[in-house]
């Protein structure tokens, strides 16, 4: 059941990479997050937005792209891609973002988790449970774990918020 009134405290908790990958590869276009933020917010009071990012030091449009973010009002945790010796690539900030959304959680009523990453099914259930949180999950319905759906006391499919989409991408 989703719950809303005015003076709703929310922070918002977005997985860029998710949310990036997931719009490219299912629509092959980008995500207008300041449409967003304004729908996931509707008429409560925002008290964070927090974009979690992760730099390459080969990628085109990174910095415009970081840019763009924080003129949106998205405040920007980056994290460096890592590399291991065998090649492998890693970019994670699963544990970040969970250890922010613990941290901020006593300042907040509701707290926005947009991704569909089913790892943070404990972090939902200790927000709600051990808490006493509203959790919503916002994300692609295509490529959002089923259970992480099921826990969230509310779920946006993002592919439904009008102007969700910039320009396509050829």
């Amino acid at each position: 059941m989703f719950i809303s009134y005015k003076d709703q405290r929310i922070g918002i908790f977005l997985d860029i990479q998710n949310l990036y990958h997931s719009a490219k590869n299912l629509y092959r276009a980008r995500v207008n997050f300041q449409e967003l933020v304004k729908a996931l917010t509707g008429n409560r009071k925002l008290i964070r937005a927090v974009a979690y990012v992760v730099k390459s030091e080969t990628a085109l449009g990174e910095k415009s792209f970081f840019e763009a973010l924080g003129q949106v009002g998205l405040e920007l945790r980056v994290k460096d891609l890592q590399i291991y010796s065998g090649g492998e690539k890693k970019a994670d900030w699963d544990v970040g973002l969970a250890i922010d959304a613990v941290r901020m959680a006593d300042s907040l009523d509701v707290i926005i988790l947009v991704t569909g990453d089913g790892d943070f099914v404990p972090l939902v259930e200790y927000l709600k449970w051990g808490l006493g949180k509203q959790v919503e999950v916002a994300a692609f319905s295509k490529t959002t774990s089923a259970h992480l759906k099921e826990v969230a006391d509310y779920f946006t499919a993002v592919e439904d918020i009008p102007k969700i989409f910039l320009k396509k991408q050829v």
